[in-house]
């Protein structure tokens, strides 16, 4: 059964920073605490990396998964599903971008589904922690370079 839940953040930044810093893959590693490396393995015909391959931290071990992103509804959406992973059987998610005053509201939407039967509960609190942990280190990275 997959998990989802769906977190929010006000960054003092544009969307437009905030587009820039949420697309800029091979710069992860800097600025992602729970990442390892990042390889984009497919880019669009603009350019843009669509099919990118992560190596992070997760429940005490190493995990590495494929995301496919959207941009059919960029800027103001940047939406991805995994392609293949070695922990989760299903991964998708989306960062909302809406203008209010000078900054931005960011909203991060995850939905995750285990290989392994983890008790919901568990599963909850890894969600939250890992959305919540993201978005700060987002609002962290976005403000530094506003």
């Amino acid at each position: 059964m997959a998990q989802r839940a769906t977190v929010s953040i006000m960054v003092n930044a544009t969307p437009e920073t905030v587009y820039r810093v949420i697309t800029d893959f091979s710069n992860y590693v800097n600025w992602v605490s729970e990442l390892k490396r990042i390889d984009v393995l497919e880019h669009d015909a603009e350019g843009r990396p669509v099919s990118v391959q992560f190596r992070a931290a997760a429940f005490g071990r190493s995990t590495t998964y494929v995301l496919r992103y959207d941009y059919s509804r960029a800027p103001e959406q940047l939406s991805w599903f995994q392609t293949s992973g070695d922990i989760t059987s299903s991964l998708k998610g989306q960062y909302v971008l809406q203008a209010v005053g000078s900054g931005t509201k960011v909203t991060y939407d995850l939905e995750v589904e285990l290989l392994v039967p983890i008790p919901n509960f568990i599963k909850s609190r890894a969600a939250h922690r890992i959305q919540t942990q993201a978005l700060d280190e987002l609002k962290t990275k976005a403000e530094s370079v506003a």
